[in-house]
């Protein structure tokens, strides 16, 4: 089982706005709709930028400095950092646009749940606008639909694990190999022929839709590591006939 790409969890029907869209109808359409952002397009579908609660809030936090402090206040503005500068214009904004975080960080269609997980993790976003071939918005994803995959039973990604990687990747015996899972995290005990072998039964398995971690208990009979590409190639020939007869 190949990891689930993201066009199949993400929602089609996205609520989103457009850069003029006033400010009050953005938080309307959060509610109604009871969700934490939305994307913001242009006129060609593509998206320019997100607008999350957080964004909303630093309206809500805007200074009550009187207009007549405006030039103290400009004044000091030019000695902060650009991520200060950007979130106090965010507070004066009064549409979508003015409001929204840019770039949008996005994600296609064909990325895998893992990839997308990622992405989300290393930026600290709670959601991501998904994008077609021609970067056109095609849906979005949240967390909680990337966290579907890990409902999966423990016997699945057993099954998967034996046959997707043992089997059709490494072309093992699948006893060869013991593999156990509990609550989503896989072992692997056993000796594998070469020492190259190792990092693609880990990494491949550690990518497949439900694993939480991969515990490894692996060993290796031959260490190719030191030899060049041809000669790995050699050598697996051999091994592979090895592997075969037991």
């Amino acid at each position: 089982m190949k990891a689930t790409r993201i066009g199949a969890v993400m929602v089609r029907d996205v609520v989103t706005a457009d850069r003029g869209t006033p400010f009050k109808e953005v938080v309307r359409r959060l509610g109604d709709h009871r969700i934490s952002g939305l994307p913001v397009i242009d006129e060609d579908d593509k998206v320019i930028g997100v607008v999350s609660e957080t964004d909303l809030m630093l309206h809500q936090a805007r200074t009550s400095e009187p207009d007549g402090t405006l030039s103290a206040w400009a004044s000091r503005l030019r000695k902060l950092s650009r991520s200060v500068r950007r979130n106090a214009a965010k507070s004066r904004a009064r549409t979508a646009g003015g409001v929204m975080s840019t770039p949008a960080v996005t994600v296609r269609a064909d990325a895998t749940v893992p990839e997308a997980a990622r992405l989300m993790a290393e930026r600290g976003i709670e959601r991501l606008p998904v994008v077609d071939e021609e970067d056109r918005l095609a849906g979005i994803v949240t967390r909680r639909d990337l966290l579907q995959v890990f409902l999966r039973t423990d016997e699945e990604i057993e099954r998967d694990v034996r046959q997707e990687v043992l089997v059709n990747t490494l072309w093992l015996a699948p006893q060869i190999i013991e593999t156990t899972v509990e609550d989503g995290v896989v072992t692997l005990t056993g000796q594998l022929e070469r020492r190259s072998d190792i990092p693609v039964a880990l990494g491949m398995t550690s990518r497949m839709d439900g694993v939480v971690a991969v515990v490894d208990h692996l060993s290796y009979r031959i260490d190719d590591s030191h030899l060049r590409p041809a000669e790995q190639a050699a050598l697996h020939g051999v091994a592979d006939d090895w592997i075969r007869r037991l």
